[in-house]
């Protein structure tokens, strides 16, 4: 007996078909301290609103959940509950912190998700306006480190060493909130999307009729000035880190709102560094790693991740110099 099997023809029809029925639509709203947009292809309005309704409803919790910011979040009972005892944490925060604790290990501390104390300390810098004092960020210091931090995977506990510590993943969790967009969008039949917070993108498939989503990458001062990495991506995410939008302008220096670890200082190297990964909440956290490294160490070790590219804009010189491996390659694309 023959089985019977449809013309590719037919086949190739039904899905022009279906991409021409797709129209466009966007929404915006505020989580995690900033501005969440996310653009999908629907049949419908109706059936738009409830992919946002539902997108959006999963950013909001993960909000409550990672915000360093909402006295009551997940992440804040941690590091009043967490002390000295395990705390039976959610698969959400879990996750988040196993990441970090393993990238952490990896790069002996330069991604380091107990900074809370030195950040929470710059955020005050930067609204005082002035670099925090030696005693002040000594203390701060005192108060960090990734190994005072301990994870149970099969009890999906956390524990911490010493009180007043503080977790930020500032440099993790918007990356993880557009991944996990993404993929409500997918569970309720969304599957061409973009979810954009802030410097963090992730995309599902391309949209009708195209290769993939064309995204502009900036590493310029101004947001107004052109473009000078055009990519297209699809099923991946892209992170881009710098000091254009947070810094502290003091004494003729600029100090960006990324770390290092080892010193308690906001870096002054003006780097803007953009990685390519296939999750959102790898490339974010690999950004910081690279400008924390520096373009040559940096590069090298994300590089050597797989499908992981790297670009980094050196705006300490004129004219900027540019490196990595999306410098030479006219895409990046994943899957």
């Amino acid at each position: 007996m023959s089985s019977r099997r449809t013309p590719p023809l037919l086949v190739f029809l039904c899905c022009v078909s279906e991409a021409a029925s797709l129209q466009p639509f966007e929404a915006v709203e505020p989580h995690m301290g900033t501005l969440f947009r996310i653009k999908l292809y629907a049949e419908t309005e109706a059936r738009a609103q409830a992919a946002f309704r539902s997108a959006f409803e999963r950013v909001g919790a993960l909000d409550d959940t990672l915000s360093d910011y909402k006295p009551e979040s997940e992440l804040n009972r941690l590091t009043v509950v967490a002390v000295g005892r395990p705390m039976h944490v959610s698969s959400d925060l879990f996750r988040v912190l196993q990441s970090g604790q393993m990238l952490a290990s990896q790069t002996d501390g330069a991604f380091d998700v107990t900074l809370g104390p030195l950040t929470h300390l710059w955020r005050s810098a930067r609204k005082a306006g002035r670099v925090p004092d030696v005693n002040a960020l000594r203390d701060a210091q005192a108060r960090c480190g990734f190994r005072k931090m301990h994870l149970n995977a099969r009890d999906q506990t956390a524990q911490l060493d010493e009180r007043a510590m503080q977790l930020d993943l500032g440099g993790i969790a918007k990356g993880y909130a557009a991944d996990e967009a993404i993929a409500t969008l997918r569970r309720v039949g969304i599957s061409r999307a973009l979810v954009a917070a802030s410097g963090d993108l992730a995309f599902s498939d391309a949209p009708p009729g195209k290769s993939g989503w064309s995204i502009g990458i900036d590493s310029m001062d101004s947001a107004g000035q052109s473009f000078t990495k055009v990519l297209t991506l699809r099923n991946a995410a892209i992170s881009t880190s710098g000091d254009t939008e947070q810094h502290l302008d003091s004494g003729g220096r600029r100090y960006s709102h990324i770390i290092e670890p080892q010193t308690g200082m906001g870096l002054t190297n003006r780097l803007t560094v953009s990685v390519v990964a296939a999750h959102g909440m790898e490339a974010d956290a690999l950004t910081k790693v690279v400008s924390i490294w520096g373009p040559h160490r940096g590069l090298e070790f994300i590089e050597r991740r797989p499908g992981v590219k790297g670009l980094v804009v050196d705006r300490s010189v004129r004219p900027v110099v540019m490196s990595g491996r999306l410098v030479s390659e006219g895409c990046g694309r994943n899957r």
